[in-house]
């Protein structure tokens, strides 16, 4: 990432739904979530780090959601909703994108952790507020209107053995 200083005051939101099943589809592996941080953050000083997660009922991820917070994450966590015809549907992209403007005052930067496009309006809206805006995602998964709605990109699968476990 460029124009990083120690006094900038950053926010870290994870849309943890999106990195896991790209991480999974590309490389069969999960997200390192510390380092994760860790390469968001950058020495700079963390107002916020969230996880945006969804709650399946399987057995493993209570534990994932506790390791999580261990790590310095807030979790908030969606249940998953079951509709009659047995489809399912779980995403965070509104409160996502609410947290971002509502944190964009108190913060220098914001890094999304995603790569849908549906974050590109968002972008561009944090930008204009004066907010720098980072992306860290696969970029093979990424929506091609989110790297140019950012003011810096990370590509994960780059340094793949670094964001991953």
């Amino acid at each position: 990432m460029t124009d990083v200083h120690p006094g900038q005051r950053v926010a870290v939101l994870v849309d943890a739904q999106n990195l896991y099943h790209t991480a999974q589809s590309i490389y069969s592996r999960n997200i390192d979530y510390s380092e994760l941080l860790e390469g968001a953050v950058q020495g700079r000083q963390l107002s916020r780090a969230i996880a945006y997660v969804i709650r399946a009922d399987s057995p493993e991820e209570e534990s994932f959601f506790e390791a999580l917070t261990d790590i310095g994450f807030e979790t908030k966590i969606k249940d998953i909703k079951t509709f009659a015809d047995g489809s399912k549907k779980a995403d965070w992209d509104v409160g996502m994108s609410l947290d971002a403007v509502t944190l964009a005052n108190h913060v220098d930067s914001i890094v999304l952790c995603t790569g849908d496009g549906d974050f590109s309006r968002l972008c561009s809206h944090l930008r204009h507020e004066g907010v720098k805006v980072e992306v860290m995602a696969f970029e093979a998964s990424t929506a091609e209107e989110l790297i140019e709605a950012t003011d810096d990109f990370e590509d994960l699968g780059s340094d793949h053995e670094t964001y991953l476990l």
